[in-house]
């Protein structure tokens, strides 16, 4: 009996507690929002956990997963071949914004000099004359280029008679036709612009020298000799005269690039002959005076 007095007097004693506690909250406005505030800091860190709980999850899935494994490790690599590919292109504009830098400082260091200031104001003035010893506007432009080969004199002279292949070693050639036995059609881009022209055969003579010339179109003259010079080496010699037109093939003869291509065309060309170790095919016949001999 004293044990269940005891144990309703507790409860009566809670209640009782209960009852003076629930009214003070809600006649204490502080309490109130200290408890409220006290339950959602409760509600988020559970929030929070279960989060946690849940990426730790995931990164054990991850660790256990090879596929998954794998997929990551490709895009991985994806993204560092992008962010290379990002940071050579601006490699690539720093260094050509510094090229044009230092050709702008070359240039206005040239113009320090009279002679130089003389020459480039004469060309301004004429709108033709030559700059840096290379002819533009009016005046033609003469290049002359040489390189020792690596094979036979008449192979390396019968390889070049192939004209419908120099676009297999010549830069910006994109076509030459042979219409006869003296006449050519070329088609090339110069300068950034296409151009198609005729050049004509004027001299021909087997293992020696060939000597064309336009007939429309591009203005241009040239004689490519070959000579042997030791065992199975032959010295290839091309000259060659045009008239440049427009500022940029002016600018481009001024600068010598026309001398760097040729002889890119020309180093192509041996590299072709040396690689193959002979000529597909040859035309051994003689022109003179444009006319076909023999």
């Amino acid at each position: 009996m004293f044990g269940r007095n005891s144990k309703r007097s507790a409860v009566a004693d809670a209640a009782g507690t209960a009852v003076e506690l629930g009214g003070q909250f809600v006649e204490d406005e502080k309490m109130r929002k200290r408890t409220i505030a006290a339950i959602a800091a409760a509600l988020a860190a559970r929030e929070r956990a279960k989060k946690q709980r849940g990426l730790v999850a995931l990164g054990a899935r991850l660790a256990s997963d090879p596929v998954l494994r794998s997929q990551l490790a490709d895009v991985a690599t994806q993204l560092q071949g992008i962010r290379h590919r990002a940071e050579k292109k601006r490699s690539h504009k720093l260094r050509n914004l510094m090229m044009v830098a230092a050709g702008f400082g070359a240039a206005t260091a040239a113009l320090k000099s009279p002679a130089v200031r003389e020459r480039v104001l004469g060309f301004v003035r004429s709108g033709a004359g030559s700059v840096g010893g290379v002819s533009g506007g009016s005046k033609p432009t003469a290049v002359v280029e040489q390189i020792e080969v690596g094979a036979p004199l008449t192979e390396v002279y019968n390889q070049w008679t192939q004209f419908e292949q120099f676009p297999q070693f010549m830069e910006g050639v994109e076509e030459v036709r042979q219409l006869d036995d003296t006449l050519l059609h070329w088609a090339a881009t110069v300068a950034g612009k296409r151009a198609e022209w005729d050049a004509k055969i004027t001299e021909q003579e087997p293992d020696n020298r060939i000597t064309w010339e336009s007939q429309d179109g591009k203005r241009t003259r040239g004689t490519v000799t070959f000579r042997e010079v030791g065992t199975d080496r032959t010295r290839i010699e091309l000259s060659m005269s045009y008239m440049a037109e427009g500022a940029l093939e002016r600018a481009g003869s001024g600068m010598g690039l026309d001398a760097r291509r040729i002889r890119g065309d020309l180093e192509r060309f041996k590299d072709l002959i040396e690689n193959r170790g002979f000529a597909e095919g040859g035309w051994r016949g003689e022109i003179h005076e444009g006319s076909k001999t023999s």
